[in-house]
């Protein structure tokens, strides 16, 4: 595409992603500076749509962005009340007590969301303030400079042809060049991927870790709401199967948040996180709470876990990473946003300081010594060693060690673990096939699980049929060749929307990606074996609608 003649729009900073990092760095470059020029680029049909998280919200980060957030209307709605923890077993729980934890695992303060509704609030804020923002509107290209910096990106392509050639109706688009550009564009994104690539920005740090997040929302009878309620937990129905725990969170109207991860460092390819998640829902506790009651959304999406030691370098010659596209989740908070929002703004005040003493295209340091250093390193570095403990001894374990280690670092600012690695990727955890049994899982029953293309039904994605397949196989014959024998081809249980299949043709087997399904969770990027599959933006608008996510 870079032979097109694309017409070409000049601003000050160019913001990929209306996520919390993304808007918080463009309200506060308005703040800082009313006259700077600065663009929001959102690849979902409005703002929000792809927004997708727990989620209980620390609000320290909009507290310094907005301070008079509650008087502007922000939807901060429902204060937590009550937190809970328990280890379930397959038929009954433990409570785990709270007075062992230490203070940074105290929910009070914080605030049940929908994200997606508190990235439209901010939108609005961001436009009151004169940012455009242009929803529908994918950066599916990155603009290099002539000394190697990044300058800019192509947004706006529509209409390609199947083989991703230019047709009669294909609209090339439109180059936004930036004095510096900024990635917001969450776990995995495809323009962050290629500068973490290009510039090295992760050699010599940890690899990055990841879990699939799925959710639903869920309408139950009024008599068993507690509005404000929180509980977390870990156990049946995954145990020794892999890492990861539940989220059931009580907020307005009737409604629930139920939620299950999965950490991709699994080893066994036959696990079937979606099923795990449906199978969970016939956990008494949880059953009793949803019977009678009826599922109103689903939605997926990949979390960033690797902490303090996986994160990239932050930025490069013209670019800087935002939120998760760094990793930036505090992982046994279960929170992300608070550091993404901080994220952003240390982003826009290092811009902006740039920007006063005349530069452009150069590495904002000053960005990354704020975010090491300031308060989002200080948040990672006190949990930096719970996840890999979980992972290389368990979860018993890791509840021991874990929250000592987190006391230690609250109380003494040390660790006596130091810092313990990752070591694999999560594709690489992938084992073979022959070394471990098939799962077996029950059949959804339809009322309180349901099948994934049911499900995804209620993501309300769509992706026009015509346009290139946005997941890209480097080699196409790896899945049949290579994954099928191997891992028994796990894509076809790790994706949570029923993307790909294995299907019999002519009497062999072949290999189906059904990309209209796709919910933008960045899985398969992830966790497939033989790194085959590079996800890729869609055309803009393109992709799930999330109402209130």
């Amino acid at each position: 595409m870079t032979e097109v003649q694309r017409e070409t729009m000049e601003y000050d900073v160019v913001i990929v992603g209306a996520g919390p990092a993304g808007l918080s760095a463009a309200i506060r470059l308005k703040q800082l500076d009313e006259d700077l020029q600065v663009v929001v680029l959102e690849k979902g049909s409005e703002v929000g749509a792809h927004i997708l998280s727990g989620a209980v919200l620390d609000p320290c980060g909009l507290n310094k962005l907005i301070p008079d957030w509650k008087e502007k209307g922000a939807p901060l709605n429902t204060p937590v009340k009550e937190d809970k923890f328990y280890m379930l077993g397959e038929a009954g729980a433990l409570r785990i007590p709270n007075f062992p934890m230490p203070p940074l695992m105290n929910n009070h303060g914080n605030y049940i969301v929908s994200m997606g509704n508190v990235c439209r609030w901010m939108a609005e804020q961001a436009e009151a303030l004169g940012v455009e923002i242009f929803p529908g509107m994918a950066a599916s290209e990155l603009v290099y400079g002539d000394k190697g910096e990044v300058k800019g990106v192509v947004a706006g392509v529509f209409g390609l042809e199947p083989d991703g050639s230019i047709g009669p109706n294909t609209e090339p688009g439109m180059e936004l060049h930036g004095k510096y550009v900024f990635l917001g564009e969450g776990v995995r994104g495809s323009l962050s991927k290629e500068v973490i690539e290009k510039y090295g920005l992760s050699d010599g740090m940890e690899p990055q870790k990841f879990g699939i997040g799925m959710k639903e929302i869920w309408e139950i009878d009024p008599a068993k709401h507690k509005e404000g309620s929180v509980t977390h937990t870990m156990g049946w129905p995954l145990n020794s199967n892999a890492g990861g725990g539940s989220f059931i969170y009580h907020l307005d109207n009737n409604q629930v948040y139920v939620g299950f991860v999965v950490h991709l460092n699994y080893q066994n390819p036959h696990l079937f996180p979606y099923m795990e998640f449906q199978r969970f829902k016939h956990h008494p506790m949880v059953a009793e709470l949803l019977k009678g009651g009826k599922r109103i959304a689903y939605g997926a999406r990949a979390i960033s876990e690797g902490g303090y030691q996986s994160m990239p370098k932050m930025v490069a010659s013209g670019v800087a990473l935002l939120g998760c596209s760094v990793g930036m989740v505090n992982v046994p908070r279960i929170k992300g946003n608070h550091n993404a929002m901080l994220s952003g703004m240390a982003a826009a005040e290092a811009a902006y300081a740039a920007i006063q003493d005349g530069r452009a295209g150069d590495e904002l340091h000053a960005y990354e010594d704020e975010v090491r250093k300031g308060a989002i390193g200080k948040d990672l570095k006190k949990v930096r060693n719970v996840k890999p403990l979980w992972s290389k001894y368990g979860l018993t374990a890791s509840l021991t060690l874990g929250g000592f280690d987190m006391w230690t670092n609250s109380l003494f600012g040390l660790s006596l673990f130091g810092t313990v690695k990752h070591g694999k990727t999560d594709a690489a955890a992938t084992g073979q096939a022959a070394s471990f049994e098939p799962i077996d899982y029950p059949k959804p029953d339809g009322t309180l699980s349901f099948d994934r293309l049911t499900n995804v039904s209620f993501a309300m994605t769509n992706h026009e049929e015509s346009q290139p397949c946005h997941l890209q196989l480097k080699d196409p014959n790896v899945p049949i060749l290579t994954n099928l024998p191997l891992y028994a081809e796990p894509a076809q249980r790790y994706c949570p929307a029923g993307v790909y299949e294995v299907v019999e043709k002519d009497g062999k087997p072949e290999f189906v990606v059904n990309f209209q399904n796709c919910v933008h969770c960045k899985t398969c990027d992830i966790k497939d074996p033989s790194q085959n599959i590079n996800w890729v933006t869609p055309q803009g608008g393109d992709g799930p609608n999330y109402p209130n996510m």
